[in-house]
């Protein structure tokens, strides 16, 4: 395992108290913001997909293409942006991709065909794909060790306020005022443009190495020495293993809610927004548990059997409040809750001038599973006339992340680190 080199002076810089608050309390809190619109922007499309579906004529497998396609281009850009990120600066990297999505956000609700709103979804992706490396390597930078675990689910909770707004925001503007499938997609672009302007003025960032230090950091940190860890190569399997479940709940829970058990159209948002709520106590204990024991990989094998197991139950039960129920602990203890546990890992297992490239290489290979997921499971509802037997095909894929989870060899206190 790497260890954590000692603050030099560049990283005080960026840490040092503005106004009297620690500098890394407002990394964490503009990146939590961050991540609410990236989030928001993913999920508003998902209330609507039964009134893109009438207007365009489309059948479930090219309802999940659309899903597959944004982030096929978003998990593309993962590795290229970590690597750009490191080597020119994360923010010249974060905040153009953010102008991006944001004005593509727009494109999309202008879209007058399948093929030009999937193409829109796309340069939207593409724009969303300069965000997570950079941005969890400035943060990973800048977060005290004793805090790691925590910090990533501050901001992670972010993600949850952002499935929560995307689903309650198209849910009520398309549905509830009555202005159609395209306007929540508007409503949402204005906002993130801004946030892409707050990241540029708020965020301050650690000088990046040059000459001579920036070789030493090349040779100590190299994209293959990353992909030789068995600690990060078992950890990538687990994050794919995770978010495959995660995006197939992401994407058709509220379709499924609402032709399969017959819940009304005005209550899926609200209902299926209840994985991102509860995901966020759970997220911030597991969080601090994790940060106490010094140690990641007890918490994967106490969240994903349960994570699983209420997989299973989401599909398997008949009355609609259990439904419900297994719908909340899934947010409990699920992808939202365990990701701060695996970002964690990672930094405890990289180089911090890798930081980047590091997370680059997470994402992308958790979002590979994105890709694949929505159109699994649009493909396997044609199929099969239903979306069940992907609640159970997601509870397998989750018990093999945690097979490879074994794997893992962790220090006796992690978080001795400093």
């Amino acid at each position: 395992m790497s260890s954590i080199s000692t603050p030099d002076r560049g990283l005080e810089a960026a840490t040092e108290r503005r106004a009297g608050i620690p500098g890394w309390w407002i990394t964490v809190a503009v990146f939590w913001l961050g991540w609410i619109f990236m989030y928001a922007d993913r999920t508003i499309l998902n209330p609507v997909m039964k009134d893109i579906q009438t207007e365009f004529g489309l059948s479930g497998t090219q309802l999940g293409i659309i899903s597959s396609a944004f982030f096929l281009s978003y998990a593309l850009l993962q590795v290229p942006a970590g690597v750009l990120g490191d080597r020119i600066g994360r923010k010249k990297v974060l905040v153009p991709g953010f102008l991006l999505f944001g004005l593509f956000t727009a494109v999309s609700g202008m879209a007058r065909s399948f093929v030009a709103f999937v193409a829109a979804r796309i340069v939207t992706g593409a724009g969303q794909g300069t965000y997570y490396g950079p941005q969890y390597g400035i943060a990973a930078e800048q977060i005290p060790a004793r805090n790691r675990s925590l910090g990533s689910a501050l901001i992670n909770s972010g993600m949850a306020f952002g499935i929560a707004l995307g689903l309650m925001v198209s849910s009520w503007v398309a549905h509830s005022l009555g202005y159609g499938w395209r306007a929540p997609f508007f409503v949402m672009a204005v906002p993130t443009v801004v946030m892409a302007l707050l990241i540029w003025w708020l965020i301050k960032e650690n000088p990046r190495p040059t000459g001579a230090q920036a070789q030493a950091h090349s040779n100590k940190g190299a994209f293959t020495a990353l992909l030789k860890n068995r600690n990060l190569l078992v950890t990538y399997v687990m994050v794919f293993c995770s978010l495959f479940g995660f995006f197939m709940i992401l994407t058709w829970l509220p379709y499924y809610l609402q032709t399969e058990r017959g819940i009304p159209v005005k209550e899926i948002g609200n209902i299926s927004s209840l994985v991102a709520w509860v995901s966020i106590p759970g997220g911030l204990l597991f969080a601090q548990v994790s940060d106490k024991l010094g140690k990641r990989k007890p918490l994967v094998f106490v969240l994903v059997p349960i994570a699983a197991a209420s997989l299973i139950s989401i599909a398997w039960l008949q009355d609609v409040n259990q439904v419900i129920a297994a719908i909340c602990v899934y947010g409990f203890f699920g992808k939202l809750a365990l990701d701060p546990v695996l970002i964690a890992t990672v930094a405890d297992n990289t180089p911090k001038e890798n930081y980047g490239t590091a997370f680059g290489i997470f994402n992308f290979v958790g979002m590979s599973s994105s890709i694949l997921a929505p159109t699994i499971a649009g493909f396997v509802s044609d199929a099969t006339g239903s979306l069940a037997a992907n609640f159970y095909i997601s509870a397998a894929v989750l018990a093999a992340g945690m097979i490879g989870m074994s794997f893992l060899r962790e220090a006796p206190k992690q978080a001795a680190a400093a």
